[in-house]
């Protein structure tokens, strides 16, 4: 689905891109791909897929153009440690802020299991309010990583998708008062001694 003019995407669509030099030549099976877009279907999202090779460029690319398009934009594999895994220096350079609980969070869940999960440098992000994260390369651990989502993934894209104004949206008998800033600024009526 596309976005709307000036709007943001379709809520409930998510793609899963996943970076393998291997799975993109045809060599490996994007069993991690596959089975991501298998749970979030089941989640109730329509999803679409994509398989690229671990060059940096082309993921930031392909990332650009996924977060016009879906609202969630998941990334699984090129999160380890050799020169080859550039996902996230990719991520980190198309979001326009991180969100490091969501990551902190899938590599926790991921530590119940391996202490290896802690070598993912998996980032979380945003990019004009779609929710960009990386999970690792392995079916088990980008499962793993989805988990830790879930719970608050409803959550994280309602607040994304807006109105911006928490007390507003939350209460809206509530008139929201002048910033601090703006009263300070606001110039007071003299008093003399009294």
């Amino acid at each position: 689905m596309t976005r709307q003019a000036g709007g943001p995407p379709a809520a409930r669509t998510a793609i899963v891109i996943t970076a393998s030099d291997r799975s993109a030549a045809g060599e490996r099976e994007d069993a991690s791909g596959r089975a991501v877009a298998e749970r979030l279907t089941a989640l109730g999202f329509a999803v679409e897929r994509m398989v690229v090779p671990d060059d940096r460029v082309r993921i930031e690319a392909t990332l650009v153009a996924a977060a016009t398009r879906h609202r969630l934009v998941l990334t699984t594999g090129g999160t380890g440690l050799t020169p080859r895994d550039v996902t996230p220096q990719a991520t980190l350079a198309v979001v326009d802020y991180e969100v490091p609980g969501l990551a902190e969070a899938m590599r926790a869940e991921g530590r119940r299991t391996t202490p290896l999960a802690a070598l993912s440098r998996g980032v979380v992000g945003v990019r004009d309010g779609s929710l960009i994260a990386n999970l690792p390369g392995s079916p088990n651990g980008a499962l793993e990583s989805l988990e830790a989502l879930i719970p608050v993934l409803d959550h994280a894209l309602e607040t994304l998708a807006g109105p911006f104004d928490h007390a507003v949206s939350a209460r809206p008998d509530v008139v929201p008062t002048e910033p601090t800033a703006a009263r300070a600024a606001t110039p007071k009526s003299p008093q003399g001694p009294r």
